[in-house]
């Protein structure tokens, strides 16, 4: 469904994604993880429009995509969250959802049942006339959700959708991604959580300083050293096996 090849972006003398490529197969849950700062969400929004890309290309449902605009990348189905929330705060929950339905929906009732259905679907039927500017962290974070799937996605990008939830929230949440595949959305996520990208993900890529490091399985990958050592600084993978670290016991600490 999604090919992303040699993708690169460049922020003046800085490689922010170098060469990075991945495949989203369809029906699947895939997530991208990596230390703050990695380049995670720079390669979202390139994958998604809202960057130019310098490098590689992007291909979905077997179409080149790279250079289009937003919007005609939305119509064809791929639509990505984001981690800060930012909802029309003086409109309705209602009417925030009913934004992303026009996408689909011309007709104001049309729109308006099917910004209603995916109320319902989300856990926010009940707060339909609730200004949104009301709304809790994890109320706002529903509503994100909520707004990309109005656009009836293929594809769902969610950009760490779990970000400031509690355990009993980041529970319902994780529920939720399971029942949008469920209903046959491909997922794509950022996703700081271990617990729930290790419970969510049929496969795993890694990213650190914009390069991919390493990819698979959920287990596979976080025992890879080079991803242990991108979380928690060189030597680390040595430490956590019970050998005594050479050099650099203290170097190379990341931003995790």
């Amino acid at each position: 469904m999604l090919k992303v090849s040699g993708l690169t972006k460049i922020f003046g003398g800085l490689r922010a994604v170098d060469n990075a490529s991945l495949a989203v197969d369809a029906g699947r849950i895939v997530a991208l993880i990596g230390p703050n700062g990695a380049g995670k969400t720079t390669m979202f929004a390139s994958i998604a429009g809202f960057l130019p890309l310098d490098g590689g290309s992007v291909e979905f449902m077997g179409e080149n995509i790279g250079g289009l605009p937003v919007h005609q990348i939305a119509r064809r189905g791929m639509v990505r969250t984001f981690q800060i929330t930012q909802p029309f705060a003086r409109l309705s929950v209602h009417e925030n959802i009913a934004v992303g339905a026009y996408q689909q929906f011309k007709r104001r009732d049309e729109a308006w049942e099917h910004a209603r259905g995916i109320a319902h679907q989300v856990g926010m039927g009940h707060m339909l006339e609730q200004p949104a500017a009301d709304l809790t962290v994890a109320g706002r974070k529903r509503l994100e959700l909520a707004r990309a799937l109005a656009t009836s996605p293929k594809l769902l990008l969610l950009d760490e959708v779990m970000a400031g939830l509690n355990p009993s929230e980041i529970v319902e949440i994780i529920a939720m991604i399971r029942q949008i595949r469920a209903s046959g959305v491909t997922v794509l996520l950022i996703e700081h959580v271990m617990h729930a990208v290790m419970s969510l993900s049929d496969h795993i890529y890694v990213l650190s300083y914009g390069k991919i490091i390493a990819e698979g399985a959920p287990q596979a990958v976080v025992s890879n050293t080079a991803v242990i050592e991108a979380y928690l600084g060189r030597g680390a993978a040595a430490q956590m096996a019970g050998h005594p670290v050479v050099t650099g016991a203290a170097e190379g600490t990341t931003h995790a």
